[in-house]
């Protein structure tokens, strides 16, 4: 009992965790049900709105996220500068971080015209086709304000003040919501625009969040003390070291979404109904997949907060404290998937065509167990890849998902689906090999120690990987 108050009260111990992780747990669980809810009003639209919608999001993700890596990583810089007592800093490093994402959102609307061509060479079915087209137009165009918040977000979360992250992503999360159901549907005097609807919802919710988080940072107070406004021009040694860091991290982000993404193209090519199955089991699986995004951006910012401060044991320990919570977590939805599945499915069958959807059902249920199986050693890749990367030990991290992506998902499923002619199981079973390998490897290297002598900001030494 005493060791359990100890660690619960001592630095680095489960309520430090709990106050940085659980806004932020609820801003990624938000995020996670308003895609579920998005998918859900598709699936009830029409099979084929469902069926494109997760690889053409994906694909708009994919891109996205290799900016999305890089301009994140500002509130690995946000939390050393503020461990280490270097505040006027910080604004700096959230300007570097917005310059990357204006970067990132012109390279998106550059796609825009290859939209047809690339879906076309997918080979799915023409209806699927044509809305993936639109939906991933859409998206691309409104891209850069989603990017520059992940930037803007690193001002909370590096400081380890993490509810109006939390806020902000709630009320942006409702406005989707609302406006996917209006604009699907074409209620309250608006139009009906099917899948086009739900990509015009999350593009006026990413507006939102951008324009919020400016308002937020903006004020007088943060500009004296961070130089939120005084700090916006180009610093290019700064911009150097986040690129330097960050963009290995944006990097990894984007082939790790590479890799899920050609997963799901090819598993597209076995049929509607498969890839029906497999976009409701991974938009099911982000219910416990998000929330675990926002303990790794708490293990972030804890070990960059006491490498900031030269605590490297302390930086462990909430680490270590971090994982007991998330694997807790994680076990219990497992369990969940296993033996109430229902509870997950029924939604996207409520209004949708009951002979149609059956079949969906049914594999939807087995592709489950997968996803309980690999979601509790997932726990491992997330809670340990955050924790060296919040040290700065990105290209290491790069460098085992490019492996692990080529080798162990992308090569085998193109292998066994175009190749082989397997069915739904064998892709699926390389997909859970994939997340379970990686890992072990995160946790290896975590427990190699090297993470501990380095960092990020300038005047510090940092050990090469």
């Amino acid at each position: 009992m005493r060791y359990l108050t100890n660690r619960w009260k001592g630095e680095g111990g489960y309520r430090e965790f709990f106050v940085i992780a659980v806004p932020l747990i609820l801003s990624t669980g938000a995020w996670s049900v308003q895609h579920f809810v998005d998918r859900m009003f598709l699936s009830w639209y029409s099979a084929e709105a469902i069926a494109a919608s997760l690889p053409a999001g994906i694909l708009n993700f994919c891109v996205m996220s290799l900016f999305i890596g890089t301009a994140s990583y500002v509130s690995t810089f946000v939390a050393q500068y503020y461990g280490a007592e270097k505040d006027h800093r910080i604004g700096p490093a959230i300007w570097q971080g917005i310059y990357v994402s204006i970067l990132g959102g012109i390279v998106l609307i550059c796609l825009i015209p290859f939209a047809r061509p690339i879906f076309g060479l997918v080979g799915h079915d023409p209806l699927t086709q044509r809305y993936e087209v639109e939906y991933f137009q859409i998206l691309c165009a409104g891209a850069w304000p989603p990017i520059a918040s992940t930037a803007l977000s690193g001002f909370f979360s590096g400081r380890g003040r993490t509810w109006p992250v939390m806020w902000v992503n709630a009320v942006s999360m409702g406005l989707n919501l609302i406006m996917d159901y209006a604009l699907i549907f074409g209620r309250w005097g608006l139009p009906e625009m099917g899948i086009r609807g739900a990509a015009v919802a999350t593009v006026l919710a990413g507006i939102f969040s951008f324009l919020a988080f400016l308002a937020i940072i903006s004020t007088p107070e943060h500009d004296r003390r961070y130089r939120t406004i005084r700090g916006w021009r180009p610093d290019k040694a700064l911009l150097f070291r986040l690129l330097r860091f960050g963009f290995p991290s944006g990097v990894q982000f984007f082939l790790d979404m590479a890799g899920i993404t050609m997963f799901i193209l090819l598993v597209g090519r076995l049929g509607t109904v498969s890839l029906a199955a497999t976009n409701i089991a991974l938009n099911i699986s982000t219910l416990a997949f998000m929330p675990m995004i926002g303990s790794g951006i708490a293990i972030s910012v804890l070990v960059g907060q006491y490498l900031g401060r030269n605590r490297p044991d302390l930086a462990q320990t909430s680490v270590y404290s971090g994982f007991h919570m998330a694997f807790l977590y994680m076990g219990l939805i497992a369990l969940c998937y296993l033996v109430i599945p229902d509870i997950f499915i029924m939604p996207f069958a409520a209004r949708s065509h009951a002979e149609s959807f059956s079949e969906i059902y049914r594999i939807t249920v087995i592709l489950l167990r997968f996803v309980a199986l690999y979601s509790v050693f997932d726990t491992l890749n997330l809670i340990f890849s955050s924790a060296i990367k919040g040290a700065g030990d990105t290209r290491f991290v790069m460098y085992a998902v490019v492996m692990a992506s080529l080798f162990i998902l992308v090569i085998p499923t193109y292998l066994a689906v175009v190749v082989l002619g397997y069915g739904l199981m064998v892709p699926w079973i390389t997909f859970s090999a994939y997340m379970i390998v990686l890992g072990f490897i995160f946790f290896l290297r975590f427990k190699g120690g090297r993470w501990k002598s380095m960092r990020v900001i300038e005047g510090t030494t940092v050990k090469a990987v």
